[in-house]
């Protein structure tokens, strides 16, 4: 997903618990796949970073010397500029995009 054009919210708002908990009737339920689509979102959003960073890595066998890259600087405001992944990740619950499901509420499973 291009994360990029997210329309996530820069800075934190206050949501409505009974729209957040609305899809799972359960508040804790609900901020457990909120949490872990935003370590998801964190986590692609970090190897994306590095990779790019990589590219601008320099081979120096000193290592006290530190280069300046200005494009490597630029590379990372722009990271720092997006959303958080939390924010992400409740803005897609919010729309409605994040698949889940309960195999005990469904009786997949035995209890």
């Amino acid at each position: 997903m291009d994360y990029k054009k997210s329309n996530a919210p820069l800075t934190t708002i206050t949501r409505n618990i009974s729209e957040i908990d609305a899809p799972t009737e359960n508040i804790y339920e609900a901020i457990m796949i909120i949490a872990r689509r935003a370590t998801q979102i964190g986590v692609d959003m970090k190897k994306e970073l590095v990779e790019k960073l990589d590219e601008f890595a320099a081979n120096a066998e000193n290592l006290e010397e530190v280069f300046e890259n200005k494009e490597q600087i630029e590379v990372s405001r722009f990271y720092e500029k997006l959303p958080k992944p939390t924010a992400i990740a409740v803005q897609e619950w919010m729309e409605d995009r994040i698949y889940h499901r309960n195999p005990a509420k469904e009786g997949d499973v035995e209890a």
